[in-house]
C-alpha cells in the first residue's frame, strides 16, 4: 500500500473526480497545488460503474417518462459512488481527509445541448459533501454557458496551464467517450474543441454485440474489415463541418443515430472496425483542418489503451510525433480527473477556469459552485 506524505503547510490538496461519456466508472485523482499553481498529481483510485448505473444513465439520455424523478435517484446513487472513490483514495494512500481542501466533481453528463443554453450533469453535490465531510466544488459548466459558451470542453485551460511549451507546437488529444483536442502553439492563443466520437460508439457496439465493456486493445476490431461506404457516409455528419469552438456528446452520436445507416447484414466485427476508423479519421481530419502546424501529439484517456486505434492515428498522421502525457509527467488515465481537481483550486482562489477560445464564452469566468462540508 502506497502512502502519500502530505505537507499541509506548504501545499494545498484537492481530489478531482471524473466520470465521462465512456460510462466505465469514476476516476479520483489527488492533486497538489501552491495556491492555484499546479504542483503535480500524487495518487489515483478507480471505482467501476455497476451495470445498473450504466443502464440508468443511458436511459436518461433518451426522452422518456419520469425523467426528473429518475435523475434525482441517479444523482444520489452517483454521489455514493463518488464518495466511495474519495474514501478509497484516502484509505489506500493513508491520507487524512482534513488535509484535503476540496473535491472537484464533474458529475455525470446526462444531456448536453449548448445551442439551447443548457448542459446537465447528474450528481448530488450536497450529499457528496455530507458523505465525505470535505468541501465540494461542482457545476463547472453552467457559468461558461451563461457567458455564451458551449460549457465544453473545459480541460483545455488545464492543458494550457500544464503542457504549453515556448517553442514546440503541441496538441493534447484526450480520447474518452468523446475525443477532444487542445492546440498549444507558441506565442498564440491556445484553443480546443471536441473532434467527435472517441470510444463511445465502439464501446456501445461491443456491449450490444459481445456483452463486453470495451474492445480490449482493439482485438475485436482487428478481426473486421472497414466498410468504406458506411465510413464515407458517417463522415458526412454535419458536426464535422462546424468550425470551433464546438462540443458534442451522445445527443449527436449514439447507436440510435447509427442504426439507420446499417442494413442488418453487416458482420459485427466489420461495423466495429469501421467505427474505429471513424474515430481515427475524424480526429485526423480535425487536426489537419484546425491544427496543421502541430509537431507533437500527446494522447491521454481510455482510447490510448486501444492499440489498433493508436496505430491508425500514427498511420494517418505520419509527420507528427505521437506520444502520451506520461512524457509530460501526468499519467494518461489521470488527466481528466486531475483537471477537475485543478478547476476546484481555481474556484477556491477565484481564478478563471475556462478557455474562451475553446468554449466560445464571452471571456474568462470563474467556474463552479461551492458546497461546504
Amino acid at each position: 500500500m502506497a502512502t502519500a506524505t502530505l505537507s499541509v503547510s506548504e501545499y494545498e490538496y484537492y481530489i478531482g473526480l471524473m466520470s465521462g461519456t465512456s460510462l466505465d466508472g469514476v476516476d479520483a485523482v489527488l492533486v497538489r497545488t501552491q495556491q492555484h499553481r499546479w504542483c503535480g498529481a500524487i495518487a489515483h483510485a478507480f471505482i467501476p460503474y455497476p451495470a445498473a448505473v450504466q443502464a440508468q444513465v443511458l436511459a436518461l439520455q433518451q426522452v422518456a417518462d419520469n425523467e426528473l424523478h429518475r435523475n434525482a435517484l441517479l444523482a444520489q446513487t452517483l454521489s455514493h459512488l463518488y464518495a466511495e472513490a474519495v474514501n478509497t483514495l484516502l484509505r489506500q494512500h493513508q491520507i487524512n481527509r482534513q488535509a484535503i481542501r476540496a473535491i472537484g466533481c464533474h458529475g455525470q453528463t446526462i444531456r448536453h445541448n449548448p445551442d439551447q443554453g443548457y448542459t446537465l450533469q447528474s450528481g448530488d453535490l450536497a450529499l457528496l459533501a455530507e458523505l465525505t465531510q470535505i468541501d465540494v466544488v461542482g457545476d463547472f459548466r453552467s457559468r461558461d454557458l451563461a457567458a455564451g459558451g458551449q460549457g465544453a470542453p473545459l480541460v483545455p485551460a488545464f492543458h494550457q496551464a500544464l503542457f504549453a511549451h515556448p517553442q514546440q507546437h503541441r496538441a493534447i488529444l484526450n480520447i474518452g467517450g468523446i475525443a477532444n483536442i487542445t492546440v498549444l502553439a507558441p506565442q498564440q492563443a491556445a484553443f480546443g474543441f471536441d473532434t467527435g466520437p472517441g470510444n463511445m460508439l465502439m464501446d456501445a457496439w461491443v456491449q450490444q454485440q459481445w456483452q463486453q465493456h470495451y474492445d480490449e486493445d482493439g482485438r475485436l476490431a482487428a478481426a473486421g474489415t472497414v466498410l468504406p461506404t458506411l465510413l464515407t457516409t458517417l463522415l458526412t455528419h454535419p458536426y464535422f463541418a462546424q468550425t470551433p469552438p464546438k462540443s458534442t456528446g451522445r445527443d449527436l452520436f449514439s447507436l440510435g443515430w447509427l442504426s439507420p445507416y446499417l442494413n442488418g447484414t453487416e458482420k459485427p466485427q466489420d461495423v466495429l472496425r469501421t467505427l474505429l476508423e471513424y474515430t481515427a479519421h475524424s480526429i485526423t481530419d480535425a487536426i489537419q483542418a484546425h491544427a496543421p502546424d502541430t509537431q507533437t501529439l500527446f494522447v491521454c484517456g481510455g482510447g490510448l489503451n486501444n492499440g489498433l486505434l493508436y496505430n491508425r492515428l500514427k498511420d494517418l498522421l505520419p509527420r507528427l510525433v505521437l506520444s502520451d502525457t506520461a512524457e509530460l509527467d501526468l499519467h494518461p488515465q489521470w488527466v481528466e480527473a486531475a483537471a477537475f481537481g485543478w478547476l476546484a483550486a481555481q474556484l477556491i482562489h477565484r481564478q478563471p477556469g475556462n478557455l474562451p477560445e475553446a468554449t466560445g464564452a464571452a471571456g474568462k469566468r470563474l467556474l463552479g459552485a461551492l458546497y461546504p462540508a
